[in-house]
């Protein structure tokens, strides 16, 4: 996985070292220290020229690629090398080493690469050019995503938002599931996605909650 030290990426690690289906997870970090004791790192100082070191990514069932810039407070072309430049090239490394697995990327809800939003364009832009790898691509797209007990953002500006925020985004995950997700639910969707024959292309909000949830699609 990817973004282990963030808001997702904490709940995400966390379903999987809760998880039986999970045999071994491994976070690609820039300095080690990212994971908390539940999986090994593998420290790839530039993930730009990953491909360098894709050899140690092989023989993996599924990447989870958690990582990204916070949509508030970046420039437009931070937003681009970090969520566009840089996932497109650790999807390369790892799909060129990993020909069967699953890639699955968390993207946002209403991300459009024709959006007048910059942050849902360029997320559009990177589901299209995901889309078009040779391996099998899940990109999930959470709304508000609420982080669980132990987990909680490392950007000092959005962390009065999550802490004042967390009973009302508890109750709007509640009572409007296609709304708001956590970041456990994130995970354990993931999981689940990864064990499937033929996974959706794409998962919106409310679809995460109620496969994170173990519930069947009522149209299924």
């Amino acid at each position: 996985m990817t973004g282990a030290a963030g808001l997702v990426g904490q709940g995400v690690a966390l379903a999987c070292q809760r998880s039986p289906q999970v045999a071994h997870l491994t976070a690609l970090v820039r300095r080690p220290g990212s994971l908390k004791g539940v999986g090994s790192e593998r420290v790839v100082p530039d993930f730009l020229r990953i491909d360098e070191q894709r050899d140690g990514l092989a023989d993996f069932n599924a990447c989870f690629y958690c990582a990204g810039a916070p949509p508030v407070g970046t420039a437009e072309a931070e937003y681009r090398r970090v969520t566009l430049d840089t996932t497109l090239a650790v999807a390369r490394a790892w799909a060129a080493v990993n020909p069967d697995g699953y890639f699955l990327y968390v993207s946002g809800a209403g991300a459009h690469p024709q959006s007048r939003v910059m942050p849902l364009r360029i997320k559009g832009e990177i589901e299209l050019a995901l889309r078009a790898m040779p391996v099998r691509t899940v990109v999930l797209r959470p709304g508000g995503v609420r982080p669980v007990s132990g987990t909680g953002t490392r950007h000092a500006a959005l962390k009065p938002l999550y802490w004042g925020g967390a009973p009302l985004m508890k109750l709007a995950g509640a009572l409007v599931p296609s709304l708001v997700t956590s970041n456990l639910a994130v995970g354990q969707a993931m999981i689940a996605l990864a064990g499937r024959e033929h996974p959706p292309a794409t998962v919106e909000c409310a679809d995460i909650n109620r496969i994170a949830a173990g519930r069947r699609d009522p149209a299924a």
